[in-house]
């Protein structure tokens, strides 16, 4: 295969009208167009809010921006007016795929629903990236990381660990059902490469995230007791290893550091190399069910073995027994990890005068390598999409001449 086949991504030619903002589905948008497809993100004359989120080289390039709308192309729209809808409906005409985070009654407002959309393509894969389904009581209310962690049970969690409720670290609501958005249009799009039919796609964050958090945490609530010879522990809800509250890095002797044997030899030869015959000996310890069961022992045990040694030491022994372990980086020690260094994560681009570095696209795909390109500032790309479609030289003109 040519280079320059491979660097068409395995989406080239997919176009994706872009109609979301914040995180939730220009993070989808983004992943699309490292994967090679076209996307023109469709903002109104503010712009997305994330563009003033965080300083950057210039107005409008605010460092959350840049980081979910690289390789996009911005087209600047006023809904509200009618030949800007116009405008839409003529780029829809050529797009593969629809995507929007509105709420459904705004969207109905603006008259791009699902129907009216398919009215002018009528295979278009719609996407809807939004905080509660259609089908329940929540349909129509705003949503935002915030309020979906605590409503999923996150906050409850970190309760559970911290005394007290609290936040993730991180926009995890949002890239979740982002990463989620993404499989289900390519899902769709590929069906309507066999069938040749579009279809409407619901990415409703609240379901979305509460999937994900009870992957682990249903745990016994996926039994009813006469289903079970341990009908004291059903309806347990929570996986308790993650509660302990020894769950979390080990102070060590000049720092801390992540340990963590987890299979039955890891264990085995971690009590070994640590003259702890007595720990592998114990039936509480020789077993997953057992460890689990007595979690918060277990892990009281070896934060008070690993205090005595400085980080390395544990660091360096783990490796050599073949167990997991890291070192507690801070977010300013990634980009020196000698790791994320060797394969090459960040890169820079040309941007604003200077160099714009951003984290490159994790996955690998051995025959496709889309070249990346920067995050567009607003409406950059508005009257390059604006004269490639089929309107009257004077309608783009006024378009691009509005103050």
């Amino acid at each position: 295969m040519s280079d320059s086949i491979k660097a068409k991504g395995p989406l080239s030619g997919i176009r994706v009208v872009d109609l979301t903002s914040v995180v939730f589905g220009p993070y989808a948008t983004q992943i699309m167009a490292d994967m090679g497809a076209e996307v023109i993100k469709v903002e109104p004359p503010a712009g997305d809010n994330t563009r003033w989120i965080s300083a950057g080289p210039s107005e409008g390039m605010g460092g959350v921006y840049v980081n979910v709308n690289r390789g996009k192309r911005s087209l600047l729209l006023d809904l509200r007016r009618d030949e800007d809808k116009d405008v839409l409906r003529r780029l829809i005409a050529t797009a593969n795929v629809f995507i929007h985070s509105m709420r459904a009654k705004a969207i109905a407002r603006l008259g791009f629903d699902y129907d009216a959309v398919k009215a002018i393509r009528p295979d278009i894969v719609y996407t809807n990236c939004y905080g509660y389904s259609r089908r329940g009581p929540e349909a129509d209310q705003p949503a935002y990381d915030d309020t979906i962690q605590a409503e999923v049970g996150i906050t409850h969690v970190q309760n559970l660990i911290n005394g007290e409720p609290g936040f993730v670290g991180t926009i995890m609501a949002d890239k979740v059902a982002g990463q989620m958005a993404v499989h289900a249009i390519l899902a769709a799009l590929f069906q309507r490469e066999r069938t040749g039919w579009g279809q409407t796609v619901e990415v409703p964050m609240f379901e979305a995230v509460t999937s994900f958090v009870l992957v682990e945490h249903l745990y016994g609530g996926h039994w009813q007791p006469s289903q079970t010879d341990r009908p004291d522990s059903v309806a347990e809800l929570g996986y308790p290893r993650l509660f302990a509250a020894w769950r979390r890095p080990y102070r060590t002797a000049d720092g801390y550091a992540c340990v963590m044997p987890y299979t039955n030899e890891n264990w085995r030869r971690f009590f070994q190399a640590i003259d702890r015959q007595d720990l592998s000996d114990d039936p509480r310890f020789q077993s997953i069910a057992g460890r689990t069961e007595h979690v918060q022992e277990l892990l009281r045990l070896v934060g008070s073995i690993v205090v005595s040694e400085p980080t390395e030491y544990w660091l360096s022994l783990c490796r050599e027994l073949d167990i997991p372990c890291s070192a507690v980086n801070r977010l300013e020690d990634l980009e020196a990890d000698p790791h994320l260094r060797a394969v090459g994560f960040f890169q820079s681009l040309p941007l604003c005068d200077g160099e714009f570095r951003f984290p490159r696209c994790a996955l690998r795909l051995s025959d496709s390598h889309v070249v990346p390109r920067p995050p567009p500032r607003l409406g950059e790309h508005s009257e390059e999409v604006l004269s490639s479609l089929d309107l009257p030289v004077t309608v783009w003109a006024e378009i691009l001449l509005r103050p």
